[in-house]
């Protein structure tokens, strides 16, 4: 149940006592009335977006309540409008109704009567409302420059509301998760929503970086520094001034480095290499790894002190297989960017193609199920194969799931779906599902899927 003391409702009637009636009695109802003697200084007080109901009697002076009503919904269709008509004007009641008005009342009116109308419309709006913010909210991340993540379950949902809380702080950052989980992504999104989102962004890949050379990469080099140094270079740390370095597998950093790397961190300062003269960094490091650097750094595989120094902000990225109703999602995302560079049409996913994606755990996480996407594009088009046949590492020799097995993947994706657009509100999902409410309990059991995880993650 949702609390009316912040639903304002607009009270429109040009004789004072039936506006004090009314008043009181919605206050009691526990709502916020506002009381207006005509139409024309309703109008002036009404704001974009406003968060209630209109009760307006129809007979006033000046603009009458259906004037007012063409007048809020050519501002804003989507306002509930409660109009008030005299007794017996059945012909009035039914222009209104058919000018759109959310409902009418028919004096005299029962107090009762008057909260029922004002409880539905305020529901109404308050799901109107959350509808146009959502969106708002994917129009603005379809257009926003940079990095998106794609999914609405709880998991990827806490992630972006983690990265959104650590770009606003300067404190290093260190991302855990399985190979193919997304780290870069977090990464260059946590750069892009920074204050440092205007400039560099400097990647490198710990363990592509032959050991000879990755201290001449990161740190740069003098002229004559060492053979073959026949200018001065700059490194990767001095050229993300302003910045971001992103150390991915930094667990594949040799220990030698690590050493180097720790100075570097504590004193935000470089020395090229043939060089005694310390070049000031204006940097922030964002460092990756698939592997528990704790126990890594206690088997003596990685230095201690640079994993306590790493470890100020730890962002875990979680698997695709622990956020599997947006798979379905992701993979058309992802054969959406792929048609759009290759000038193809991304093929539609039917029944079997989605039961196949549900139904696989994706070793490889999300860039696994990009390349999959890609290849599915590339070749859903001219082919015969079946989206299985596409997929690695899969057992294709296993027996395909059955009907009513595909059926539940598809209800539990629906209803995880559901819950995360309605923010695990059980009544909206109800009338959004069109389910009562013991029946999507009892699916809820089914499916292993709880209503407040939903709604914890909309307030992270």
């Amino acid at each position: 149940m949702h609390d009316n003391t912040e639903v304002p409702v607009m009270i429109i009637d040009d004789e004072a006592h039936l506006r004090m009636s009314a008043g009181q009695t919605l206050e009691l109802a526990g709502y916020r009335p506002q009381g207006y003697a005509n139409a024309e200084a309703a109008l002036a007080d009404l704001e974009t977006d406003f968060p209630g109901v209109v009760v307006s009697d129809i007979r006033m002076p000046g603009m009458d309540g259906m004037a007012l009503l063409r007048e809020v919904r050519r501002r804003d269709p989507d306002l509930p409008v409660v109009l008030i008509t005299g007794h017996g004007d059945i012909s009035t009641a039914v222009e209104a109704m058919r000018e759109g008005a959310w409902d009418f009342l028919e004096k005299p009116f029962a107090g009762e009567r008057l909260v029922e109308v004002v409880r539905r419309g305020s529901d109404k709006r308050r799901l109107s409302l959350e509808n146009r913010a959502l969106k708002a909210e994917l129009e603005a991340q379809q257009s926003a420059p940079g990095p998106r993540l794609v999914g609405r379950t709880p998991a990827i949902q806490r992630l972006a509301a983690m990265i959104q809380r650590i770009s606003r702080v300067e404190a290093d950052v260190l991302l855990f998760g399985e190979t193919g989980t997304g780290k870069d992504l977090a990464a260059r999104a946590i750069h892009e929503r920074s204050s440092r989102g205007g400039h560099p962004f400097v990647a490198i890949n710990c363990g592509a970086v032959p050991e000879t050379t990755i201290e001449s990469e990161l740190f740069g080099h003098e002229k004559g520094a060492f053979t073959g140094a026949l200018e001065r270079r700059i490194g990767k740390f001095e050229h993300a001034a302003g910045g971001t370095v992103f150390l991915d597998e930094i667990e594949s950093m040799p220990l030698s480095l690590q050493v180097k790397l720790l100075r570097v961190l504590q004193e935000r300062s470089v020395e090229r290499l043939g060089s005694n003269q310390p070049v000031a960094l204006d940097i922030r490091v964002i460092a990756a790894t698939k592997v528990d650097l704790k126990a890594a750094a206690e088997a003596g595989e990685f230095r201690e002190d640079l994993y306590y120094r790493l470890n100020v902000v730890t962002l875990p990225i979680p698997p695709l297989r622990e956020r599997r109703e947006d798979i379905p999602l992701l993979f058309q995302h992802f054969a959406a960017v792929a048609a759009s560079r290759s000038g193809m049409e991304a093929p539609p996913l039917n029944a079997t193609g989605v039961s196949a994606l549900m139904a696989h755990d994706w070793p490889g996480n999300a860039r696994e199920l990009r390349n999959l996407a890609e290849r599915y594009v590339l070749l859903g088009v001219t082919c015969d194969y079946h989206l299985g046949m596409l997929m690695e590492g899969v057992d294709h020799d296993s027996p395909e799931l059955s009907l009513p097995e595909q059926v539940e993947l598809f209800e539990k994706q629906l209803i995880s779906q559901a819950l995360a657009r309605h923010h695990g509100h059980v009544s909206e999902v109800c009338e959004h599902l069109g389910l009562p409410r013991k029946t999507l309990y009892d699916k809820l059991r089914r499916h292993d899927l709880k209503a407040e995880h939903y709604r914890h993650a909309a307030e992270s």
